[in-house]
């Protein structure tokens, strides 16, 4: 099953638009671990196993790993993530945005050596930059299109020759002679939740990831009102327009206490409710 796929049954499955963002900070975990990166596998993964079964995806952040040099234990907890809820894709945070030779290895580094479902891009060097990660077939491709951060209008909101803005253009691109085998995914964040209508309707179909939702403030019911599509039928709906909505720090972080993993799972719980009651 590609990922494409398996998010959609993945959200069926859960009935969640939600995906829990793994960004461990050793500083903030709980009691013992507080400042023990050796512990990110173990704080990763009890949020895993608490949360899996209210979710539809889940991202890692591969900086967060790198930093404290824990690329193994990322290695770890995707392999823990596929072996006990196999249903849930993996969408490596990467943002990778190189070229040629370069990309390659890239593209071997997130579906080789971590064995994610889909990977974040930047596509700011065009269709090449994306090009070698189509050679991996059924991995998913969400490029940066309009970013939850203030200054992403600095670039993104400016204006082109044909009219369009930045953003659109990345939008109508990804959802068309970019999508060549469709498989990419568009990033827009939900602190513009004009901004992910507008995507929505230049790209009716690809799956939005949309972070910003729990710390960064963005509004949950405004966002799955902008992005979320459906096509009603007589025994429910069928997504026809999937969202994924990540929320990291506000689910991870729910407690400071040994009740951590229960309290993200309660925090998951309430969010993936809360985007529902939105549809």
């Amino acid at each position: 099953m590609g990922f494409i796929e398996q998010l959609g049954a993945a959200e069926r499955r859960a009935d969640s638009m939600l995906c829990v963002g793994l960004d461990p900070e050793p500083a903030k975990f709980p009691g013992a671990w507080k400042g023990d990166a050796g512990r990110i596998f173990d704080f990763c993964a009890a949020i895993v196993d608490a949360t899996h079964d209210r979710v539809c995806a889940f991202k890692p952040q591969i900086a967060y790993f790198a930093a404290h040099r824990a690329e193994d234990q990322l290695e770890r907890l995707i392999a823990h993530i596929q072996r006990v809820a196999p249903e849930v894709p993996v969408i490596l945070d990467a943002k990778r945005g190189d070229i040629g030779s370069t990309a390659e290895q890239y593209a071997r580094e997130a579906f080789e050596r971590y064995r994610a479902d889909a990977v974040t891009l930047s596509p700011f060097m065009g269709f090449d930059s994306i090009e070698p990660y189509l050679h991996y077939d059924g991995k998913g491709l969400i490029l940066l299109c309009r970013t939850s951060n203030p200054g992403g209008g600095d670039l993104q909101a400016q204006r082109l020759h044909n009219g369009d803005l930045l953003y659109e253009h990345i939008a109508r691109l990804a959802a068309g002679p970019w999508n060549r085998s469709g498989r990419l995914g568009l990033v827009v964040g939900a602190t513009f939740p004009a901004e992910i209508e507008r995507v929505r309707a230049l790209a009716p179909t690809l799956p939005l990831l949309i972070p910003g939702v729990g710390a960064q403030g963005g509004d949950a019911a405004a966002t799955v009102r902008a992005g979320w599509r459906c096509t009603r039928l007589a025994t429910g709906w069928k997504t026809t327009g999937p969202i994924v909505v990540n929320s990291s720090r506000a689910v991870l972080y729910a407690s400071a206490g040994d009740d951590f993993a229960s309290a993200a799972r309660a925090v998951a719980d309430a969010t993936r409710q809360a985007l529902n009651a939105a549809r």
